[in-house]
């Protein structure tokens, strides 16, 4: 039997599921995840995102190219706009990570070793500008991923593990590198 705040924790994160996409390595050198920033606009790291070129592919299985529109591999950000048609996906919400307290409960969602979509949670240990960092379990295809609070808004990218923690890039940081691309950050 569930609970009411089972059902609610699990609604939302089948939302930030909806949001989260595989993205492939278009010369088959790997995978990992990606964060629907808006409509076609995928967010994800620079290690995922090697080349000028990747796929883009959603939970049920559909399958585009996608151009890297920009990359940066000292902050481990890059930017893919899907080709072609509307794939109907639907963006985040994103919340300034900046406003984030220790103790906030978050939940990783991604593609780690072929399990499309799996959800992790944990909680927020600190957040110092430059990483987001929470006891949520990554593995391999979680990268580039998102890090969500309670109520599903994106807080962070998710990058690294550290000593058993999870290190995510800074949704603020993200809109930043983002620039001209689009900046829709909202404060909690």
């Amino acid at each position: 039997m569930t609970t009411d705040l089972d059902g609610a924790f699990a609604a939302v994160a089948e939302r930030v599921r909806a949001s989260t996409v595989c993205v492939h390595d278009a010369r088959g050198r790997g995978s990992g995840s990606g964060i629907v920033w808006r409509e076609n606009l995928i967010v994800t790291n620079a290690h995922v995102a090697r080349g000028e070129r990747a796929i883009v592919e959603t939970r049920d299985g559909r399958r585009r190219r996608a151009i890297v529109l920009k990359r940066d591999p000292s902050r481990d950000l890059a930017v893919l706009e899907i080709e072609g048609d509307n794939l109907g996906l639907a963006p985040v919400t994103i919340r300034d990570a900046d406003d984030l307290r220790p103790g906030e409960l978050v939940l990783a969602v991604g593609n780690p070793l072929g399990l499309v979509g799996a959800v992790s949670a944990g909680l927020v240990q600190r957040c110092n500008g430059r990483w987001v960092v929470a006891d949520v379990r990554l593995a391999p295809g979680n990268s580039g991923g998102p890090l969500a609070d309670a109520a599903g808004r994106v807080v962070g990218v998710n990058s690294l593990i550290a000593r058993g923690l999870a290190l995510a890039i800074p949704s603020g940081a993200v809109a930043d590198f983002l620039g001209t691309l689009g900046r829709h950050v909202t404060r909690a």
